[in-house]
């Protein structure tokens, strides 16, 4: 193991890439054709844990998450208003180095069942620049968008954030999508048909794997980036959420009988040579697809971000298990998709 040393600019101990498993080395790709060289892992700021803020931890402490994912080579950070974390993200980076990492945030279009307008938009994108500590965004979101209302936000909003990218303000726009409620991503599809969206943020995991068919081809050829949600989520951490869950797959004739009766459905990607557990399974599965740019996760613990970024750097799933995963699950739409409870009760579905 690598010994820390003492970050006195930052008051905290500084690991390096390699504390705690020498054997990890971060990976990095082009996000579609903006050419940000980006991390295959990126921290997602929101969800139940919010960087340990949802849990209790003190601010300095999420700081501290932020900075640890920064010594193992993560350098993609996606946030947004509603997160309330843009600004511990904004005091994590300031002078030199806030031109080392790519930020990403995003901006509600709808105020309840209003929607809003681009000059509301437009206030939320200076709201967060002032958060953030910085005068630009790398990557700005159009958060959580409906089909009903991509047109609106195409025609009527859209104009105005690239106004502002033309400031500077911004250097890619993007959006993402209402996961839960747009099962068969119908809104990504249509917004494919635009150029001016150059990062896309969508769902996908082993037991919704419907971008690999639906989305992945366009975003490929079209060059756009693609940033990975939902690829963990309670249905894989929860034996008894997964098992009733495929307990109601069977009963609907989804899925074969005898994974339901298994007490872990998925266990079959646990053996010598495969994957260390069924977490290890799904973000091995979604780093690997064809089309992945960054695979996003969350957490509140440093040992636990340790070994998600461990399992994004890890092989690919052997053969036969991918295979094996695309039979059974390929035609699956829209399970596990399970919303953070912070943006329950702000009546929001968009989550990274």
């Amino acid at each position: 193991m690598v010994a820390p040393e003492y970050d006195k600019a930052r008051h905290a101990w500084r690991f390096s890439a390699g504390a705690g498993n020498s054997r990890m080395q971060m990976q990095y790709t082009k996000l579609g054709n903006t050419g940000l060289q980006v991390s295959v892992a990126g921290l997602g700021c929101g969800g139940n844990s919010r960087l340990g803020l949802g849990r209790g931890k003190s601010e300095q402490e999420a700081i501290d998450l932020i900075w640890r994912a920064y010594d193992l080579g993560v350098n993609f950070f996606d946030t947004a208003e509603v997160y309330g974390t843009e600004d511990v993200v904004g005091r994590a980076f300031v002078g030199a180095e806030r031109q080392k990492v790519v930020i990403s945030t995003k901006s509600r279009v709808m105020k309840g069942a209003e929607r809003m307008t681009a000059a509301e938009v437009v206030a939320n994108l200076d709201a967060s620049l002032n958060k953030l500590r910085t005068d630009y965004v790398d990557v700005f979101l159009f958060h959580g968008v409906a089909p009903a209302h991509l047109e609106y936000v195409h025609d009527a909003i859209t104009p105005a954030l690239l106004a502002e990218k033309q400031k500077g303000k911004l250097r890619h726009l993007g959006l993402s999508e209402t996961a839960p409620n747009d099962p068969e991503q119908k809104m990504l599809q249509r917004a494919l048909a635009s150029p001016v969206y150059e990062v896309m943020m969508l769902a996908y995991s082993l037991m919704n794997q419907g971008a690999r068919h639906d989305v992945f081809p366009k975003t490929k050829s079209q060059g756009v980036g693609t940033l990975l949600m939902f690829v963990v989520r309670n249905i894989f951490s929860q034996p008894a959420l997964l098992k009733s869950t495929f307990a109601a797959l069977a009963a609907e004739g989804k899925v074969p009988k005898e994974l339901a009766e298994r007490d872990n459905p998925l266990d079959f990607l646990v053996h010598e040579g495969g994957a260390k557990s069924v977490l290890d399974a799904a973000y091995r599965f979604a780093r690997h697809a064809p089309g992945a740019d960054v695979v996003l996760f969350g957490t509140s613990d440093a040992h636990h971000l340790e070994a998600n970024i461990a399992s994004i750097l890890a092989p690919p799933l052997p053969v036969a298990d991918v295979q094996r995963l695309q039979w059974l699950f390929g035609n699956l739409r829209g399970i596990g998709l399970d919303v953070p409870d912070n943006m329950k009760s702000a009546g929001k579905t968009g989550s990274s």
